[in-house]
């Protein structure tokens, strides 16, 4: 069932983005991931077989996140973890050479080819090639009434954020990149951002968090399905 509880207070009336910038935001969201999935469909193919080698279980990994306006969708990636993973080691939290990431998991982390799925997110409208990245349930209920703002828009595979610093940030600056990209919003600072985020790919700057800010993400004082929600997020740890 769907929880929408406490999204609407704090919010602006109305949409944060105009209704022909969000026409030209979508059109240009279906021409760019339909002609990527044509275009990378033979890095696709590869990823496929990689995960498969690298350790038995799915292909992919799908995990329930906070899309616009507090709905839920299920969003795509590539699998870069062992199976049970968050039975293990240090549990909900990833850093650098954690043991439980696949060789093939590793590659695809470090170039961000684990999130090549969400093409197909974006093609069914739950994503944005640009935006704030989704997150889960529990962290959304643990939101102040202004970082509830960065609901407004669909979330987005590369963001304002992920350019700043990725999980070099704490949770907080990130929510505030994410708010300050919502209230600047223009299609040119978009084509920017995803200029910017080609020229990441060559460094491996902010992959992996600190462990204190790893923590700081993770924490929570919830039990029941937010637990459960805690060890999913251990695939792909607030990127």
């Amino acid at each position: 069932m769907e929880n929408k509880k406490n999204i609407n207070p704090g919010m602006k009336k109305g949409e944060p983005i105009s209704l022909f910038s969000s026409f030209i935001k979508r059109a240009f969201d279906i021409l760019w991931a339909g002609g990527s999935l044509i275009v990378l469909s033979p890095l696709i193919t590869g990823c496929i077989v990689a995960v498969k080698l690298s350790s038995p279980g799915p292909v992919f990994y799908l995990q329930k996140r906070v899309g616009k306006n507090g709905r839920d969708f299920m969003m795509w990636k590539f699998r870069t973890m062992v199976q049970g993973a968050e039975k293990m080691g240090s549990g909900i939290k990833v850093e650098e050479d954690d043991p439980r990431i696949t060789k093939a998991g590793k590659f695809m982390r470090r170039y961000c080819l684990d999130e090549l799925p969400q093409l197909f997110n974006v093609l069914g409208g739950s994503m944005s090639i640009v935006g704030p990245r989704p997150t889960l349930r529990y962290q959304v209920e643990k939101y102040d009434d202004e970082q509830k703002r960065r609901l407004l828009v669909k979330p987005g595979m590369t963001g304002l954020a992920q350019v700043m610093g990725r999980n070099a940030l704490t949770w907080d600056e990130r929510i505030r990149w994410d708010v300050k990209y919502i209230e600047n919003y223009n299609f040119i600072g978009d084509m920017i951002l995803i200029a910017r985020t080609f020229g990441l790919l060559s460094r491996d700057e902010g992959i992996y968090g600190d462990p204190g800010k790893l923590a700081e993400i993770a924490d929570t004082d919830q039990s029941g399905d937010d637990e459960h929600e805690k060890k999913q997020e251990i695939d792909n740890q607030g990127r």
